[in-house]
């Protein structure tokens, strides 16, 4: 596995030094076909560093919360719209992400808008990607917007139960905020089915629970 990984993250470079063998060969005389199956790896390597990038390697350093190595990652991706959609799609949302971590919300937008065109393989990263930018517009008071990504997000399914609840939290708070009450509280029960534990998420819960019991609806 490792040494797979170092093939992928030197690819580029050895295709490079296969096409140089290659051509040094035929200045010596040998004919093309002898040397076509040196050529064939050199353009199996080029493809697969333009069309599929180093994803691969990205998982372990993400796991492993080293932020800095998935960024030199990522910028050995020169041209990401040459990646393969799918592909090109978790480029960009590792991107918004990144920059959310930041608090660059622009360029957290710019980049899982672009992710959310592009399509997901898995329902479920759309829908969290989906909950994300429904949670910007939000945080820029633009509910409206707000409640368009989130309920995207609800019916494309959203990957974990702790996302699910600030899913239905976020819409409890829009519907509360249109004075639309029966819908509030029933997010809101949807919201505490979920038993959220992270304790962000049950601050939330027991804030709104201070106030909901007392509306009408």
């Amino acid at each position: 596995m490792q040494f797979y990984n170092i093939i992928i993250k030197y690819r580029f470079w050895l295709s490079i030094l296969a096409v140089a063998l290659g051509l040094t060969l035929n200045l010596t005389g040998t004919g093309f076909w002898p040397i076509f199956p040196i050529y064939f790896i050199a353009l199996i390597g080029f493809a697969s560093h333009f069309f599929i990038g180093p994803m691969r390697l990205i998982q372990g350093p993400m796991e492993a919360g080293n932020i800095e190595e998935v960024e030199k990652i990522l910028a050995t991706i020169w041209f990401p719209g040459l990646l393969y959609k799918p592909v090109r799609s978790t480029y960009y949302t590792i991107k918004g992400n990144l920059a959310m971590m930041k608090q660059d919300f622009d360029s957290a937008e710019k980049h899982l808008k672009m992710s959310s065109s592009l399509g997901s393989p898995m329902p479920e990263a759309e829908g969290a990607n989906k909950l994300q930018l429904g949670m910007m517009a939000m945080q820029k008071g633009d509910l409206k917007q707000g409640e368009t990504y989130i309920r995207a997000a609800i019916r494309l399914g959203i990957p974990d139960k702790e996302s699910e609840a600030v899913a239905y939290l976020s819409m409890c708070q829009i519907f509360m905020n249109k004075r639309e009450f029966r819908a509030a509280k029933d997010f809101f029960r949807r919201a505490k089915a979920c038993k959220p534990t992270t304790k962000q998420v049950l601050d939330q819960v027991k804030e709104i629970e201070k106030y909901i019991s007392r509306v009408p609806g």
